[in-house]
């Protein structure tokens, strides 16, 4: 039996900030992914993170994450953290987060372009250049939370939809799958469940849905 292996690239929204690193989406992911003998969902409880265990319904297992991003980066602060963490393994699943804070940071939507597929052509190569096996999300719009209050949410939407846009495209270029986790999470964004305590960064529930969508996928994938 092999050991699935799954890198996470991305900042803030990867990482998990102001919740617990079980809650975080590659955790949850891994969790969903993982399924115990009687059918259950494993769950090691949220302070913990994963580890591989067996799964009897479709035979595989899935080992914790590995992370690569912190709160604030920018794509090119990304980029420098994948070339100091010098990885030289191969994985089977690699997820792309990434964006928001160039957008934050008033950086023009063209410099984001160049350097997001670059990082998207560096995720394809860790996933062992196998494309189907790369999973862009999209940014979330942080403009709909509490934190947002008295900025211009408008512009800030409009900025986050041309951002998204430019990972939708670059993903059906390189033929990787995009996930949209912007709509549900405008609509969740300002509702106190599904918002950390920082009232801007997202909570384990919602991070709950980003898994979800993304274990749909990789089951797609590899049944």
């Amino acid at each position: 039996m092999n050991n699935y292996s799954y890198l996470a690239l991305g900042d803030s929204y990867t990482i998990g900030e102001q919740v617990l690193p079980g809650e975080n989406f590659p955790n949850q992911t891994v969790m969903l992914l993982n399924k115990t003998a009687n059918g259950a969902s494993r769950r090691q409880g949220f302070s913990q993170t994963p580890s591989a265990v067996t799964n009897p319904d479709g035979g595989l297992n899935y080992v914790a994450p590995d992370i690569i991003a912190t709160t604030g980066w920018t794509t090119d602060e990304l980029n420098k953290a994948i070339d100091a963490a010098n990885i030289t393994k191969q994985y089977d699943i690699v997820s792309l987060l990434i964006g928001v804070n160039n957008q934050y940071r008033g950086r023009p939507v063209e410099n984001f372009a160049t350097e997001f597929e670059h990082l998207l052509q560096r995720a394809i190569y860790f996933a062992n250049n196998i494309p189907n096996h790369v999973f862009v999300l999209s940014i979330p719009d942080w403009g709909v939370t509490p934190f947002a209050a008295g900025k211009d949410i408008n512009k800030i939407a409009e900025e986050i939809n041309a951002y998204n846009n430019v990972c939708k495209t670059t993903a059906a270029k390189f033929q990787v799958h995009f996930i949209d986790i912007t709509t549900a999470q405008r609509s969740d964004g300002n509702t106190d469940e599904f918002l950390a305590a920082d009232k801007l960064h997202p909570s384990g529930k919602e991070y709950a849905k980003w898994a979800a969508q993304l274990v749909t996928a990789i089951k797609n994938v590899f049944n």
